[in-house]
């Protein structure tokens, strides 16, 4: 991709080209937007249908299945205040089939979902596996339970999300790639389209997930480059074109698209938060990687509560890349860039 010069685009144009129909979710292009969901940072979390009111955010991984094998072989999920119910009999997963109709009403809306397992807290036991078996049968249990199975212990009723999130902060099983597979060979050739995404540390390898994302076939990783000086934004070791060339290089998907992982705010994270004003020409020089999937951040209720942040960024990212005209109005974005480079 190349750009010569920038295109402005008017706030009504961006209303016309977000707001008129329901645009489908559609993993090549470069302006996508990934907002976690569920743990309400901020304290202030909505109900996941009030984010999902606009066109801005196109993929929601819900946070978090915390356990792999709780009690009764089933896993464990942590939804924060926005499910606190009962509990299947004989076992720790949580019903939470009252949030069946705001997990359709986003999709109705062209968004996806995944579930996101693993996040920062929980022991290396709670998402390691002790053989490529145990792995596969795990595969089947997230295929039943909340993908295109069947199963009587469904946490989120009748509603069928559209993919796993790995956020693996914790341990280093050699058995994820099995666990990728087994989910696909269930995706593959299912009645609608699934993903499967991760969100590394930007730091190369990812201890963690690093040996999984060469052995499986991911869609998407949304790299933390946040809390890391040693490889985050705004520092001298910005590192994307390792995560660029490992995308086109190395990924066994060379599809694979890589979403720049941001703070939503500054209380989001201990380190690594910029303004949208800041981080605009970095985003359009990004936009110049054929890797390049658009931005994701931490987390919906501090992008809320941070002047919609979410959807600051956003108007960075459309059309296409392309400008945004400030005409005066403090909630335009600048965009302080225009370049011809395009990397491969």
């Amino acid at each position: 991709m190349s750009r010569n010069s920038q295109r402005i685009v008017s706030p009504i144009q961006w209303l016309l080209l977000y707001s008129n129909g329901v645009r489908s979710f559609d993993i090549d292009r470069s302006d996508n937007l990934a907002v976690y969901w569920g743990q309400g940072s901020s304290a202030k979390q909505q109900p996941l249908a009030k984010y999902c009111q606009d066109d801005v955010i196109d993929i929601i991984p819900i946070s978090f299945l915390t356990t792999f094998s709780g009690t009764g072989g089933l896993p464990v999920i942590d939804i924060s205040t926005q499910c606190s119910g009962s509990t299947f009999p004989g076992t720790g997963l949580l019903d939470c089939s009252t949030l069946a109709a705001d997990i359709k009403a986003c999709q109705s809306k062209g968004k996806i979902l995944v579930l996101s397992m693993g996040g920062g807290d929980g022991s290396d036991a709670q998402v390691s596996f002790s053989s490529d078996s145990d792995a596969q049968k795990f595969g089947d249990i997230l295929w039943n339970t909340f993908l295109g199975g069947t199963s009587k212990t469904r946490p989120f009723g009748d509603a069928v999300i559209d993919g796993i999130d790995f956020d693996i902060e914790h341990g280093n099983s050699p058995h994820y790639g099995a666990l990728i597979k087994q989910l696909r060979s269930h995706m593959n050739g299912a009645n609608k389209k699934y993903y499967i995404t991760a969100a590394p540390q930007c730091a190369y390898p990812d201890k963690n997930i690093g040996p999984a994302l060469n052995a499986g076939d991911f869609d998407a990783v949304f790299v933390q480059f946040y809390n890391n000086p040693e490889c985050g934004i705004g520092t001298s070791v910005f590192n994307y074109d390792t995560w660029h060339k490992w995308a086109t290089q190395m990924s066994p998907n060379r599809n694979v698209k890589v979403y720049l992982g941001l703070a939503a705010s500054r209380s989001a994270a201990g380190s690594g938060y910029m303004d949208a004003t800041a981080l605009s020409k970095l985003l359009i020089q990004l936009q110049d990687y054929s890797s390049f999937g658009g931005a994701m951040m931490w987390d919906a209720s501090e992008a809320y509560s941070n002047s919609r942040y979410d959807q600051q960024i956003k108007k960075i990212l459309i059309p296409n890349g392309a400008g945004w005209d400030c005409g005066g109005n403090p909630d335009q974005v600048p965009l302080s860039a225009s370049h011809t480079k395009s990397v491969a």
